[in-house]
């Protein structure tokens, strides 16, 4: 049975409800191949622009850590190669942290970038791959037709193109994309706010084990496939939980839809323990209390499910 591993990569992953552990084998080896977490948080991070709610100033106080936006990597410490799902605007911090985490040999970039979508978490980071600062060569970046032509048409990401900074690699929705012999990536489509691109979810499949991700959505009753299956049908999946109720922006929140983690673990309920327990909620806007209020945390792991930490290595 696929073993979740935690691994004390940062600094400040103890700070959150004691959410810093080894590897469950008594050593501190890092498994072969396997999924680390660098980013759960919505696009903005935490703390929040221009918030002067509780949820962030426990951060100013200095009694929560940062969190980065949502970001995982995929890492084969066979070939030493590794890649990054998302772009996010701290790419700098999270591609430091990758890259330590694949071996401090490991220098330039990702062996590749997978986008999911044009909303600024999401794929911003490239920023960071221009002349402006890395110049980097050539970086693959996976996306799908509408984001392909997203960053191809519109400055500053055109000239990324354009210097080759970066190399676009067209992908469609159902088709795998064979990273090694073992490794396979199948990106999909679901429901979001789709202003400039379409949004991808993505199916990570090693050695017979499958991750799911989709950091965000509109609301599962949305997408044309239950996501309920596809759960059972993984071992792990990293969902949408941007925010935890109704009502918790002063706002309408129809105006902005995502699965309530409320509504999500509803919908999960008549999951067998060890289906819930393959949920990890994902992509915490500041207003979360999964980024702040340990008791809430507790309460939604109480249900049997967890909540994404930076840190976390999911092993293939």
């Amino acid at each position: 049975m696929t073993r979740l591993l935690f691994f004390s990569l940062l600094i400040f992953a103890a700070c959150q409800n004691n959410s810093s552990h080894y590897p469950d084998d008594g050593t501190n080896a890092m498994p072969d191949v396997y999924l680390l977490v660098l980013g759960v948080a919505q696009d903005g991070g935490y703390p929040h622009v221009n918030c002067n709610k509780t949820c962030c100033q426990l951060y100013w106080a200095g009694q929560r850590p940062k969190r980065t936006p949502t970001c995982l990597a995929l890492v084969d410490g066979r070939s030493g190669k590794c890649w990054m799902f998302e772009a996010t605007p701290e790419y700098t911090d999270q591609w430091e942290r990758l890259r330590k985490a694949a071996g401090t040999s490991k220098q330039g970039a990702p062996d590749g970038i997978f986008l999911t979508h044009a909303h600024i978490g999401h794929y911003t980071g490239l920023m960071y791959l221009g002349r402006e600062a890395q110049g980097a060569d050539g970086v693959p970046v996976y996306a799908l037709p509408r984001m392909k032509t997203f960053l191809e048409n519109n400055g500053p990401w055109s000239q990324l193109v354009s210097l080759k900074n970066i190399s676009i690699r067209p992908i469609q929705a159902d088709s795998a994309i064979q990273l090694a012999s073992d490794i396979r990536v199948i990106p999909f489509t679901v429901p979001h706010r789709d202003e400039y691109s379409e949004t991808a979810g993505y199916r990570i499949e090693v050695r017979g084990k499958t991750m799911l991700f989709i950091p965000d959505i509109d609301k599962w009753e949305k997408w044309d496939r239950d996501i309920v299956q596809e759960i059972k049908s993984a071992d792990a999946a990293y969902l949408d939980a941007t925010f935890y109720k109704n009502g918790e922006l002063a706002r309408d929140m129809a105006e902005i839809p995502h699965p309530f983690i409320e509504e999500s673990m509803q919908r999960f309920g008549r999951l067998t323990a060890a289906e819930k327990a393959r949920v990890h909620f994902i992509h915490f806007n500041h207003t979360n209390p999964m980024l702040w209020d340990f008791e809430e945390i507790k309460n939604v792991e109480q249900q049997g499910f967890r909540i994404a930490r930076e840190g976390q290595v999911f092993a293939f």
